[in-house]
């Protein structure tokens, strides 16, 4: 198996696990409607977890354009593996979407909620102010990254660190989730959002094209400036990417500030 056809796989089993958690909290007629942002939190967790048990072993199960991209700033990896990674990842995250559509195809004519079913597929800002939204991207990316190169400096029992990673993807959700549902991944959220866009889905309003941007490029940040902060910390430098991603990094938090301070409560 190539290595981009499991991280197609990989991401594939992550948004049908992810996206068929929310489609259950959320959607009318289903057994698990109402669970609470717990079950959120744990189940993408496990179904982070999965994903790589499922391509760990062929492709490191990246599953994440933001681990990747990050990967590749640090040189840990092939950066001309990077567009294939990144395009198998989108398609995998299309791909299973459509499968969590399938799955609960009488629910979404039954539910008359348009943002309800635009949530099983795509993440949103509970408070809607873009700035704090692509902060809140880029802060729980960068802790994510963080998190994943202190993981792999450890050492686990064989096939313990998968579940370890899960553990501290249900944290991030916990923890900074509730301000924009936690993407800290763009293909998670891209490729579902096109799918909410093309498959023919009753009364499901609009994708929200307007927000899309955020889930793709606050990931990307914060994953990088995560993946240069911990090279700082840790090992002692950077390359002039990680200072780039870092600058940009800190304008983010300048500019979510600034647009806060000057609204009014």
């Amino acid at each position: 198996m190539s290595v981009y056809l499991a991280e197609f796989i990989g991401t594939a089993l992550l948004l049908f696990f992810g996206n068929g958690i929310v489609a259950g909290l959320n959607l009318k007629h289903s057994y698990s409607k109402g669970g609470g942002w717990i079950v959120v939190c744990i189940g993408w967790g496990l179904a982070v977890s999965f994903g790589i048990y499922a391509a760990g072993q062929i492709s490191g199960a990246h599953i994440n354009p933001a681990v990747s991209t990050s990967l590749a700033l640090t040189g840990e990896m092939d950066i001309t593996l990077l567009p294939g990674y990144i395009i198998a990842q989108i398609l995998g995250a299309f791909t299973g979407a459509v499968l969590c559509w399938l799955q609960y195809l009488p629910h979404w004519g039954k539910t008359d909620d348009a943002a309800a079913k635009l949530a099983v597929f795509s993440t949103s800002g509970a408070i809607n102010r873009k700035s704090a939204n692509l902060l809140s991207e880029m802060l729980g990316t960068m802790i994510l990254i963080m998190g994943l190169l202190t993981i792999g400096a450890n050492e686990f029992s064989e096939g313990l660190n998968p579940l370890v990673v899960g553990a501290l993807i249900t944290v991030i959700g916990m923890a900074q989730g509730g301000t924009t549902g936690f993407a800290i991944n763009p293909a998670r959220d891209l490729g579902p959002r096109i799918a909410h866009f093309l498959l023919p889905i009753k009364g499901k309003g609009s994708s929200q094209w307007n927000y899309a941007w955020i889930p793709i490029i606050g990931p990307i940040i914060g994953g990088a400036a995560g993946a240069s902060l911990y090279n700082l910390l840790f090992e002692g430098s950077t390359n002039s990417l990680g200072i780039v991603a870092l600058i940009l990094f800190g304008l983010g938090i300048f500019y979510a500030v600034f647009e806060e301070l000057r609204k009014p409560a």
